[in-house]
């Protein structure tokens, strides 16, 4: 025969696991100490510099686009 199992004592303990395992992420995600922050910080700054400088202006001779649309328009009329 199996194991009696109270089913209120087993809901309680189930939610008392899942609060438990969110805590842990928590303090994963949030538990970090201000010299970790400030290094983070500083590390997406520096890559948002790197992006920033390398990213192409609108007014610039090389960003004009190459293909069929930047292409003249020829027609068949012939020049006077």
């Amino acid at each position: 025969m199996g194991d009696i199992v109270n089913l209120r004592q087993a809901r309680k303990q189930k939610a008392r696991d899942e609060k438990l395992s969110a805590a842990e992420q928590n303090r994963a995600l949030h538990g970090r100490s201000k010299a970790e922050k400030q290094r983070d910080r500083l590390i997406a700054e520096k890559a948002e510099k790197f992006v920033a400088g390398h990213r192409r202006e609108p007014g610039d001779k090389g960003s004009q686009s190459v293909g069929p649309k930047s292409a003249p328009l020829f027609s068949d009329e012939p020049d006077a």
